[in-house]
């Protein structure tokens, strides 16, 4: 069974653009993709639970066989960099990585075949969802300049 996961509007949306943008393309996560976006819990950004792999997180991860541990950061395709530390959210591994929660315990296919079980030890840098939060906490109360009346600023003589 594969564990819950959750996801942000935001990468909802344009995950959503992202695959109809590439409609006549086929690649390999293209279904599995789909599928994970199709059965997520979909949470306004700033609702997202910390620990949650969102995109652009980074994340360290271990493979339960070896206890080898590496690092990744989910990434849309256009942010692909040439050194191997990133993963493209169109790799079948990269749409399995969305909206896990550190803890998880997922299986990651092998090229070649077969499958591994890597454990999602900490998502160390989530910025989507810190982005989120720094835009909630600028969303302050706007104030009117001049009062209305004294009433609204307070009497002061």
């Amino acid at each position: 069974m594969k564990p819950k996961i959750v996801i942000s509007s935001r990468d909802a949306q344009k995950l959503d653009r992202l695959l109809a943008s590439l409609a006549d393309q086929e690649f390999p996560g293209r279904d599995d993709l789909e599928a994970e976006l199709a059965r997520a819990l979909i949470v306004e950004p700033q609702q997202l639970p910390p620990g949650v792999v969102t995109m652009n997180s980074t994340v360290r991860f271990k493979i339960e066989s070896s206890s080898k541990e590496f690092v990744l950061t989910l990434v849309y395709p256009d942010d692909v960099d040439a050194n191997g530390s990133t993963i493209s959210i169109l790799a079948p591994v990269g749409s399995a990585l969305l909206g896990l929660s550190q803890g998880d315990l997922i299986e990651w296919p092998k090229p070649g075949g077969g499958v591994l079980r890597v454990l999602v030890e900490e998502v160390i840098a989530a910025p989507e969802r810190v982005d989120a939060l720094r835009r909630e906490a600028m969303q302050l109360p706007v104030f009117k300049w001049p009062p209305a009346s004294d009433a609204d600023v307070g009497t002061v003589r």
